[in-house]
């Protein structure tokens, strides 16, 4: 017996428009998106099952990261980063 997904718009999860709409939803979650595109992208999750399962997985993941990453860099490290960036951000300017 195969467990099949409820797709009210009757698409494979896998096709294209499905594929597209899954890096906007990463977007999504990421607030990476303007107010129009968000309101396309909670629309179509809110009529696609497996998108909204992904939604939802997605999100899941992002919380479990963000509250197991709560450690913050060595000061040593943290300055030769800026360091580092700095010297780029001058190379891109001279250049």
């Amino acid at each position: 017996m195969t467990h099949q997904h409820d797709d009210t718009h009757g698409h494979d999860p896998s096709n294209e428009e499905c594929a597209d709409f899954l890096e906007r939803i990463m977007r999504l979650i990421d607030n990476e998106l303007e107010a129009g595109d968000c309101a396309v992208v909670r629309a179509h999750i809110d009529t696609c099952s497996p998108c909204l399962e992904r939604y939802d997985l997605q999100r899941t993941v992002k919380a479990i990261v963000a509250r197991s990453c709560s450690e913050t860099a060595p000061t040593e490290l943290r300055e030769r980063v800026r360091i580092r960036i700095q010297e780029i951000q001058v190379q891109i300017t001279e250049g």
